[in-house]
């Protein structure tokens, strides 16, 4: 590192500890989305492979749940793997899939936090199931912030889901599709979402510049704020994420009115 790159990181960590200052923690979001963007394009300028991009933009997850810890957030949903996803091309796929399970059983062995899975769980591979499940049963107990991971996730698709869940316990019940009908709310629909029982999240942030959802969360994001950031995911600052506190703090929350 030569005394320019010095000098800018140095000036870097005075303004993100004067914005952190300046922060009120009271204020800070407790549930917080993530969609991880950028690894790909970050590979590219840093003329790096594509693999060598997702695991960039894994390794910068734990870093980020650390400064979720020091600021009081309860709940991290992190979008790996979108629905989408699933069908590129093999050659990307597989070891992009080897890359999450190796992310996932990360977190789990740090004892930190506890991981829950959100997706269409039956879409994904077997062992990338068995990974999931196993990093659900060793964290279940543990009493750190609650971290969703997002793989095999689309917003339309848990709706679908939800809705399906829904019918499959009524019908069991013997409840009638007219019956249902006439007692249906959004109550009901959101008991069977991925994040049951979860609060939804007060901030999105979106890394890489790209400015919409994608689909992530669509039910639980209706009253969210979003917080779009240019840099790439793998790139992603301490001072990025203090700004985003900043600026979700500044805002005055209207909940659609």
């Amino acid at each position: 590192m030569n005394l320019r790159d010095l000098v800018r990181l140095r000036l870097t960590d005075l303004y993100a500890h004067r914005v952190e200052r300046r922060l009120d923690l009271a204020q800070a979001p407790k549930h917080i989305g993530v969609i991880l963007d950028g690894n790909r394009r970050w590979a590219k300028a840093a003329a790096r492979t594509t693999e060598q991009g997702h695991r960039a933009g894994a390794d910068k997850i734990t870093e980020v749940l650390g400064w979720c810890e020091e600021t009081g957030v309860g709940v991290v949903t992190l979008w790996l793997l979108s629905t989408d996803n699933l069908d590129r091309p093999a050659e990307e796929l597989v070891p992009l899939l080897g890359i999450i399970e190796d992310a996932v059983s990360g977190l789990a062995a740090t004892g930190r936090w506890r991981v829950h899975h959100v997706g269409a769980k039956d879409l994904l591979p077997a062992r990338t199931q068995s990974v999931l499940k196993e990093a659900e049963q060793a964290t279940e107990g543990v009493e750190g912030i609650l971290v969703n991971v997002a793989v095999g996730y689309g917003g339309r698709q848990e709706i679908a889901d939800a809705v399906r869940s829904l019918l499959h316990e009524h019908a069991g019940r013997g409840t009638s599709i007219e019956d249902l009908a006439e007692i249906l709310d959004i109550d009901h629909i959101a008991e069977h979402l991925y994040t049951r029982g979860q609060p939804d999240p007060d901030l999105v942030i979106r890394t890489s510049g790209e400015q919409r959802l994608s689909g992530f969360m669509l039910w639980q994001s209706a009253h969210s704020e979003y917080y779009f950031c240019e840099v790439f995911w793998p790139a992603f600052r301490r001072v990025d994420f203090l700004r985003a506190l900043r600026d979700y703090a500044a805002r005055h929350r209207r909940y659609g009115s």
